[in-house]
């Protein structure tokens, strides 16, 4: 008598795009084991999942070491693609600072003097922290500086800048508003308003980072939890937010499932691997 061969389960997509922050992460910055689980079970059934994060280099890889993630990561809102594996920078691209530098002339002009950090390109750039400049608290390393020249030193890949009365939200538009036309802005988080190269996103680093793993917008389901997620979003043939994501975000996202802290990936993953 003939046994039926096991069945592998099947899922309609090749690649599964997670932000970290506030997605896959929880609020200690852990993963939980039923993720972890469904992330595996959906590589098994043929997906690859890569991490797409506004987090630079230096303060994403301890988390992917930690976390046994050894393929691509886009990092630095799509200017940096990761070989986690075998720690080193595919691609990366710098902020021409010399706009970012009238970029933020302009903006202050507008709405008066800003709190500036920025971010070292590289694949062990420094964190710079001028006074003002609120920090997260956490285990990542910053460098104070005081002279604005020191913040232009070396190639960045974006700048941070933060306002002691808008809100975040009404900073980045004020931001668009005067220097759209020099710099991308984008919010990533509480307190995290970003300069960018014009015209880079999460979607431009991801599609850069699919077609080494040999998969389509088409082929994506994308999960994350902030504006800065919304190119990714555009890109993706699917965009699941997260229960605690930005309003803006959940807007235009194809669903909305629980929160980080409720394990929301795994809750869809699980559904579309009919588990």
């Amino acid at each position: 008598m003939s046994h039926p061969a096991p069945v592998t389960p099947s899922f309609p997509y090749k690649l599964v795009a997670t932000d970290l922050d506030g997605t896959l992460l929880r609020p200690d910055d852990t993963v939980s084991e039923r993720t972890r689980e469904a992330l595996t079970a959906a590589t098994a059934a043929g997906a690859a999942h890569i991490i797409v994060t506004g987090r630079a280099v230096p303060w994403t890889r301890h988390i992917l070491d930690d976390l046994g993630y050894e393929g691509i990561a886009v990092c630095g809102q799509g200017a940096q693609v990761y070989h986690a594996g075998e720690h080193r920078l595919l691609t990366s691209v710098t902020l021409d600072r010399q706009l970012a530098g009238l970029a933020l002339a302009k903006i202050e002009a507008e709405i008066g003097p800003l709190a500036l950090a920025a971010s070292r390109d590289g694949i062990d750039g420094e964190v710079l922290v001028g006074p003002g400049y609120g920090v997260q608290e956490g285990p990542l390393p910053v460098i104070p500086f005081t002279d604005v020249a020191d913040l232009w030193a070396a190639p960045l890949n974006k700048v941070y800048v933060q306002h002691p009365g808008l809100s975040d939200d009404a900073l980045a538009d004020v931001a668009r508003q005067v220097a759209g036309d020099l710099v991308g802005v984008t919010m990533a988080g509480e307190g995290i308003v970003e300069l960018l190269p014009l015209g880079l996103s999460k979607a431009t680093g991801l599609s850069l980072a699919a077609r080494r793993l040999g998969a389509k917008a088409a082929d994506t389901i994308a999960f994350g939890d902030m504006p800065n997620d919304i190119p990714m979003f555009g890109w993706a043939a699917h965009g699941v937010a997260m229960a605690n994501a930005h309003e803006e975000l959940k807007a235009i996202a194809d669903e909305v499932t629980t929160s980080n802290e409720a394990e929301g990936i795994a809750v869809v993953l699980e559904r579309l691997l009919g588990a």
